[in-house]
């Protein structure tokens, strides 16, 4: 293990589906990391860089070690999460490790922080922040993450609150539209145990940026999710 980078990892869970994006209802394993350079507003882990959680450093061996101790032989798909998985270069073990094992690999980041690992990843979902996050976008850096991935396993997703958060979305559609879209709906209660007031809120505002994009001419080419995980356990963790 000389010479390996700890990651920081603040839990690891699984099998589970996927809840979003391009792998949505994917079984997976989960790899959540701690760290973020960003601190969004609505951000529904950010136990993972407010200092309410805590991580342990791991490298490559210990990380697949603990997959297979609670699933091995019943997964061959793992989601780096965080935080911004992107923050740590010792991820780039990890995956050469777990294509080793015939195991693939999908990250989810924001587009800030280029990591040379991330062309060897199978499924990479950029999620740039809109206005309701109070982040702004370094289109520069976007561009960047664009021109360097493949679009064959690339692809954008923009969460919805608002209607300044649509218009964003329509922003990053236009500028990278060779590049799979999706939009999703925001959790906008991401404390609430009240399960089913939670999924009744969550259809509402789903059906709402349904019909919107429906009458859209410029949002075509795009898929429109919820966050399906949500829907089946509200804000449970570890699931």
């Amino acid at each position: 293990m000389t010479g390996q980078k700890p990651i920081p990892v603040m839990e690891i869970f699984g099998p589970t589906i996927q809840g979003e994006g391009m792998v949505i209802g994917r079984k997976t394993m989960f790899v959540r990391t701690g760290g973020c350079d960003y601190r969004c507003r609505w951000c529904d882990s950010a136990f993972t860089w407010d200092g309410t959680g805590k991580s342990k450093p791991m490298v490559a061996e210990d990380i697949i070690s603990k997959l297979d101790t609670l699933a091995a032989g019943r997964f061959d798909h793992v989601t780096l999460s965080g935080g911004n998985p992107a923050l740590h270069a010792g991820i780039g073990d990890l995956i050469h490790k777990l294509h080793a094992k015939n195991i693939q690999a999908a990250v989810e980041t924001q587009g800030t922080i280029w990591q040379d690992w991330l062309t060897h990843v199978d499924d990479v979902t950029i999620s740039p922040k809109p206005p309701s996050s109070g982040m702004e976008t370094d289109w520069k850096k976007l561009d960047t993450f664009m021109t360097k991935l493949s679009p064959q396993k690339t692809s954008l997703k923009v969460v919805i609150f608002n209607e300044e958060d649509y218009a964003f979305a329509k922003l990053v559609h236009m500028r990278y539209p060779h590049i799979s879209f999706f939009l999703q709906v925001g959790n906008d209660d991401i404390h609430t145990t009240d399960d089913t007031t939670l999924l009744t809120q969550l259809r509402y505002h789903y059906e709402q940026l349904i019909e919107k994009v429906m009458l859209d001419s410029t949002l075509t080419n795009v898929r429109v999710l919820p966050q399906l995980h949500t829907w089946m356990w509200g804000n449970k963790r570890g699931v």
